[in-house]
């Protein structure tokens, strides 16, 4: 299928890919599998989304972006390295490393 077939496809599956969303028995097809030639020798293995999954993921991406995003970046350096992103996963999901920052309560 092609990005232009596309919003046809999704006026019959619609449904279907939602229901399957929303119950978290949504699974994406494999990806096709492209080579590409590096400079010095070897292949790099390029995983290519069908249409449907690359939609879905934008989709997701559009939602749950603008929510970690500012967070994300109290975490970096303008430099464009990361700063200490270890630290903000261990904090945020209770890894049982962190500990409370005492002012906050939030996991360090």
């Amino acid at each position: 299928m092609t990005v232009d077939e596309l919003p046809e496809h999704l006026k019959t599956h619609w449904p279907a890919l939602r229901e399957q969303l929303l119950t978290g028995t949504y699974q994406p097809s494999p990806v096709r599998r492209h080579g590409i030639p590096k400079s010095g020798g070897g292949v790099r293995e390029l995983g290519i989304p069908t249409v449907v999954d690359r939609f879905i993921q934008q989709a997701i991406l559009q939602v749950l972006g603008p929510r970690f995003d500012s967070t994300f970046s109290q975490y970096c350096r303008f430099a464009g390295s990361w700063g200490h992103p270890a630290k903000f996963f261990a904090g945020s999901w209770g890894h049982p490393d962190s500990q409370d920052d005492g002012a906050t309560g939030r996991r360090v």
